[in-house]
Parts: structure tokens; sequence; C-alpha cells
């Protein structure tokens, strides 16, 4: 596959860098950079329907993604039917979950069309950057920061600060009580009898 998976911060979460365009193969030599080519055989394509059973997204959902250009097809055939490669399949899981999380289509839209006016340098934000929902809200994680993709405000989160509201509600905390006989669990007593007569009681 064309793609280099990068270091994923947390097991639900990868960063995946794609390779550059397929170059267009002889027959279609005159088509535009998105047609469908190879390039020593070192990309994978999917058809639509690889990626419905990869992806577990229905035909309906891939095609309205293409329409409303959530995420389009790599390239496509000389007959018009989409080919996707790898980086496009991570793409799709991306916004699968996120949609799955209970973001809608239209912020995640939203939030890509900001965070490629934010970063220049980012195209494909669904595969370069790590985005979490945190109810409606998009995180998009980059160099060890996290900020909302939308307005691009950072969340700050400081572990030396969480270790310190620990130490203060130690230290706050009174000492727990000991179990009141009260609450100690019945006992039983034909077993209190037997103890009692081993200890001359009774």
């Amino acid at each position: 596959m064309s793609a280099d998976m990068g270091s994923a911060t947390s097991p639900s979460a990868s960063r995946v860098r794609g390779a550059a365009g397929a170059k267009a193969s002889g027959a279609e030599s005159g088509a535009a950079a998105g047609a469908l080519g190879s390039r020593a055989g070192v990309r994978d394509w999917f058809r639509a329907g690889d990626v419905v059973e990869i992806v577990k997204v229905s035909r309906r959902q891939l095609q309205y993604w293409a329409q409303t250009d959530l995420i389009r097809p790599s390239a496509r055939t000389p007959g018009g039917h989409g080919r996707y490669t790898f980086e496009d399949l991570v793409a799709l899981k991306v916004a699968k979950r996120l949609i799955d999380a209970g973001v809608s289509v239209q912020r995640i839209r939203k939030s890509i069309r900001a965070l490629r006016g934010m970063l220049p340098t980012v195209s494909k934000p669904l595969t370069e950057l790590v985005l979490v929902a945190t109810g409606d809200v998009v995180l998009a994680f980059r160099h060890g920061l996290a900020f909302d993709a939308i307005s691009g405000q950072e969340w700050v989160f400081e572990v030396s600060e969480l270790q310190r509201e620990i130490e203060d509600w130690r230290r706050s905390e009174p000492a727990r009580p000991r179990v009141s006989r009260a609450l100690a669990p019945p006992r039983n007593p034909r077993t209190t009898a037997v103890a009692q007569r081993h200890s001359g009681q009774g």
C-alpha cells in the first residue's frame, strides 16, 4: 500500500500520510490528475463495493459524501467509477467514527474547511490530524496541542495541575471512619455459641 502509517496517539486513532497522486497510464495519458492509473504497482485501489465492506458504510452514504465533497474518491475510471486509496479508507473511517460519536456531517465538513484555513500545510485533515469528538465539538490534535477544529481555540490540560488537585483533595479528605459494628455482617448464632464454650464463657 502507498500510505505510510504514522505513530498513533491512542488505540482508536492513528495518523496516516498518503503518497502523491498516481501517474496516468498510456491508455489514459490525456486524463486529468484524478484519473485512475498505476505507479509500478505501488498503489492499491479499492472499488466502492470494497469500501462498503471494509469501512462498514452503505453505498448511499459513500455517494452522498462524495457528492457533498466530504470525501471524494482519489481517482475515477474512464467509465466514471470511483476508486479509493488506502488513505481514502482512513479518511472514511475517521468520518464514520465521528458520525457514530454524534457529530453531524455538516459539522465535519465545516471542521475540514476550518482546519485547511488554519493550517495551510494540511490538505487532508481527516488523515493528517487526529480528530476526536467530545460532545458536539471536534478536537484536533497536532504537535501535542489540542484545539477546537472550527474555532481554533486551544484546549489546555495540564497534567501537573491535575496532580495538584488530587493532592489537595487527599489533604482535605477526612480520615475514613472504621466500619461500625452495626454495619458488620451478622454473626452465626451457632458459631458464636461454640466460640463461647471454648473460651469458657456461657
